[in-house]
């Protein structure tokens, strides 16, 4: 056997298609979401229509998400399996989905059958780029020659400081997600109340703050990152957006003018994570001292 070293992600983290192939990440795990009845995988952008998208959900059709199934994932990774192979997948966060009951129960069916190969999923405790900050840094790795188990290692103190704040337009989305009370998203629709957004260390989404209105929520984020991110020059700060490209560049010209050495890229919110916050969603992820 020709047993390798086996580099997975999922599309979850967001990371842009043209990052991907630069990254040469061929291992890609599809994540779906249905809209107007049909299925689809999301493809890292490749054949996603954001504007199509984010129209649909504006005109009152409401997507929802799914796990994978145990075959599924069985098909992604027996290849693999069948090799011996040293296979590392990191994913987005377990606090997220369900789907890794899934995965765990075909790996674990494979692992019986192909006792030689080695799989570990290594959880990034993100979702979107705060993930795909994590997918990034490891892949970087890997390319490099860094043998799994001391990637691993060197996410151990890499995650923890991997960082997302958001705030959503539209409260709607939030409360149909379990995200937030009913009470407390007709409250905020009444006084334009925003939420403002960060994912804690065990990976779940938690209300960090609320401010009036969207600009203070704009400059909130901006000041947020200005004040705590750290290594502009290993690694980017990304900008999202669902759909309010506007929004987005009033942030990158707020974070350009602070730290005009910043990688900065701009991106869209793809429609896995799109169908949980909703259009005109506005969010930055980058690396800082903590989460």
């Amino acid at each position: 056997m020709n047993k390798k070293a086996v580099f997975f992600t999922d599309s979850d983290c967001e990371l842009p298609l043209r990052v991907v192939k630069e990254l040469k990440i061929d291992n890609l795990i599809k994540m779906p979401y249905t809209i107007c009845g049909e299925e689809y995988f999301y493809d890292f952008g490749e054949d996603f229509d954001p504007k199509k998208f984010y129209s649909l959900i504006r005109e009152g059709n409401m997507p929802i998400t799914s796990g994978l199934n145990a075959e599924l994932y069985k098909e992604y990774f027996e290849p693999f399996f069948k090799e011996g192979d040293d296979i590392l997948y990191v994913s987005f966060s377990s606090k997220m989905s369900s789907t890794f009951a899934s995965m765990e129960i075909a790996v674990k069916e494979l692992q019986e059958k192909y006792p030689e190969a080695k799989f570990r999923r290594y959880d990034s405790k993100g979702i979107s780029m705060a993930a795909g900050l994590v997918v990034y840094a490891a892949a970087k790795k890997f390319n490099e020659g860094m043998p799994n188990d001391e990637i691993c290692a060197f996410l151990d103190s890499f995650v923890p400081r991997t960082n997302a704040c958001f705030s959503p337009q539209d409260l709607f989305h939030l409360k149909r997600g379990g995200r937030l009370s009913a009470v407390s998203a007709a409250l905020g629709t009444i006084l334009q109340l925003k939420p403002i957004i960060r994912i804690n260390d065990e990976g779940r989404l938690y209300s960090a703050a609320k401010v009036n209105g969207r600009n203070k929520a704009l400059k909130y984020i901006a000041d947020e990152v200005i004040a705590n991110v750290t290594e502009t020059d290993k690694y980017p700060i990304i900008i999202l957006n669902a759909d309010c490209p506007d929004d987005a560049e009033k942030i990158r010209k707020k974070l350009t003018e602070a730290l005009p050495d910043a990688t900065i890229w701009s991106e869209t919110v793809g429609p896995v994570i799109g169908t949980h916050c909703g259009p005109d969603t506005i969010a930055v992820c980058y690396v800082g001292t903590n989460r």
